[in-house]
C-alpha cells in the first residue's frame, strides 16, 4: 500500500534524476514540493496561495512596484503636464543611427541572429572598449536587449535564492528588485548627503561585503544622485571582492555622462580589472547615444562566464533584432560626436537647473558629478511619494520621488535634467509658485 510519503520520495527521485539528465545540480527540494499537501494544510500557511489561485509566486508579489511609473500614470495621458519622472533625454536619436536601423528593414534582415549579437557590433563593441578602458577581445562581448536585459541576464547568471547581495543606495529601484526576482536577500549600503554632497563611507561598505556575499552591484556614476566613484576607491573595492570571491557587477550606463573636462569617461572598473576575474559590466546604448526606445545594450564579461550567459540570453529574449543592432554599430563606430553634444549639453543642463533650485527657499542640491540628475532635498518633506502626486495635480509638473529609490531617498525629489533650457526654466517656475503656495508634507 503506497502512502504519501512514498509519493514524496518518488518526487524527489524524479527531481534528481531529472537534473541528471541535463547535467544541472539538483536543488534541495522544498519540503512543501517533497510531499504532495492536503488541501486541509493550506489553511495553515497563510502567506502561501492556495493550490488554486492563479498569483505570482512569493518573491515576485512581494516585488515593490516602481513609484516613478506609479507618479508617471497620474499625469502620462495629460499634455499639458511638464514632465521630467523618467530618466529619458528630450532629443530624438540622430538621424544617421536611425538611418542605419531603416537600411537594415529596407534588405530584409528581419531573421534571428546570433545570441551573443551580429559580429560587426560585437567586433565594434570590443574596439570601442579597448579605446577607452583596456584591451577586449569581442569574445567577451555580449550583445542584449536593453541594459535593462543586461542586468538581469548577469543576475540570473550569478545569483540564486538565499544568496546576499549588496548594493549602494539611493539607487534606480530596478537594481534593488532584480536580485529579489531570484529570492535573494538584499543589504543597501546607504550614501551619505552632508555639506552639498553625496559620499560614501568606504570602510562602511567594505564591512558589508563579507565572505558570505555573493555579489555587489554597484551604479557609479549614480541614479538618482550623480554620485561618482574615484578610481582609488574602485580599486580598494576589488581588492576587497578578490579577497573574498565576491562577483562585481558595475552598472556603467552613465559612464559618458560624466562632466570633468579632462575625462572621456567615468572611472570603470574595466581599467584595471583582469579580464578574467569577478567582474562584470553592463551598459546600455540609451542615455549616451539617445536610443532610449531601440532597446540595446551589452555585457562585458568573463570568458568562464560566456558559454553560460548565451544560454539565459536565448532563453529570455534569443537575440537581439537585426536592425536595432545595425542602427549600434552606426552609433558605436560613428557616434563620438553624439556622445559629446549629449554630455556638452547635460553639462549646461546641470548648470542651469542646479543654480535656479539653489535659489528657491527650502531647496538643498549638490552639483552631479554624473549621469543626469538633480537629486534635491525639499525643507519638512516627510512623503516625497505623496508630494510628487500633488506636483502632478497642482503643479502640472511632473518628477520622481526620492522614496522611489530607497528610504535614503525619502525627503528628496528627482528631476531629468536631460532636457532644453526653455522646459527647465518652465518647470522651475512652476515648481517656485507651487513652493509658494503649498504646505510641504
Amino acid at each position: 500500500m503506497r502512502t504519501d510519503a512514498d509519493d514524496g520520495t518518488d518526487l524527489v527521485r524524479l527531481h534528481e534524476s531529472t537534473a541528471a539528465q541535463y547535467n544541472l545540480r539538483a536543488a534541495p527540494m522544498r519540503s512543501d514540493e517533497a510531499a504532495p499537501a492536503h488541501p486541509a494544510s493550506d489553511s495553515t500557511m497563510p502567506d502561501s496561495p492556495s493550490r488554486h489561485d492563479a498569483t505570482a509566486r512569493a518573491a515576485v508579489r512581494a516585488l515593490a512596484a516602481s513609484q516613478i511609473r506609479e507618479v508617471a500614470n497620474e499625469g502620462m495621458d495629460s499634455p499639458d503636464i511638464l514632465a521630467f519622472w523618467f530618466g529619458e533625454p528630450d532629443e530624438v536619436t540622430p538621424a544617421f543611427i536611425r538611418e542605419a536601423g531603416a537600411a537594415s528593414l529596407a534588405r530584409g534582415e528581419t531573421f534571428y541572429t546570433q545570441n551573443f549579437g551580429i559580429p560587426p557590433l560585437r567586433a565594434a563593441l570590443a574596439e570601442y572598449l579597448s579605446r577607452l578602458h583596456r584591451p577586449t577581445p569581442e569574445s567577451n562581448v555580449a550583445v542584449t536587449a536593453s541594459g535593462m536585459s543586461a542586468l538581469m541576464l548577469v543576475v540570473e547568471a550569478l545569483v540564486a535564492p538565499g544568496d546576499r547581495v549588496v548594493v549602494v543606495t539611493p539607487l534606480w529601484p530596478n537594481l534593488v528588485e532584480i536580485p529579489k526576482i531570484l529570492s535573494a536577500q538584499v543589504e543597501c549600503v546607504p550614501l551619505t548627503f552632508r555639506a552639498g554632497e553625496w559620499t560614501l563611507d568606504l570602510d562602511h561598505l567594505l564591512a558589508a561585503l563579507t565572505p558570505r556575499t555573493r555579489l555587489v552591484m554597484i551604479n557609479s556614476p549614480n541614479n538618482p544622485t550623480g554620485w561618482t566613484l574615484t578610481s582609488a576607491e574602485q580599486r580598494t573595492i576589488l581588492e576587497h571582492c578578490r579577497r573574498h570571491g565576491i562577483w562585481l557587477v558595475a552598472d556603467d550606463v552613465y559612464e559618458r555622462l560624466y562632466y570633468r573636462e579632462d575625462a572621456p569617461a567615468a572611472p570603470s572598473f574595466l581599467d584595471f580589472a583582469d579580464p578574467e576575474e569577478r567582474v562584470v559590466s553592463t551598459n546600455s546604448f540609451s542615455k549616451s547615444w539617445l536610443m532610449t526606445g531601440w532597446r540595446l545594450g551589452w555585457i562585458v564579461a568573463p570568458p568562464a562566464l560566456m558559454a553560460d550567459l548565451g544560454k539565459l540570453i536565448e532563453y529570455n529574449t534569443s537575440c537581439s533584432p537585426a536592425f536595432v543592432q545595425h542602427a549600434g554599430v552606426a552609433a558605436i563606430t560613428q557616434g563620438e560626436a553624439t556622445v559629446a553634444h549629449t554630455r556638452a549639453r547635460f553639462r549646461r543642463a546641470r548648470d542651469y537647473l542646479v543654480g535656479e533650485l539653489a535659489r528657491l527657499p527650502g531647496i538643498e542640491v549638490a552639483a552631479p558629478a554624473g549621469a543626469m540628475y538633480a537629486f534635491f532635498r525639499v525643507d519638512g518633506l516627510s512623503d516625497s511619494f505623496a508630494y510628487c502626486k500633488r506636483l502632478v495635480h497642482e503643479a502640472r509638473l511632473g518628477l520622481a520621488p526620492g522614496s522611489a529609490f530607497g528610504p535614503e531617498g525619502e525627503g528628496f525629489v528627482r528631476w531629468c535634467f536631460a532636457s532644453d533650457e526653455a522646459r527647465l526654466a518652465d518647470g522651475v517656475h512652476r515648481l517656485a509658485r507651487f513652493l509658494g503656495s503649498a504646505q510641504i508634507g
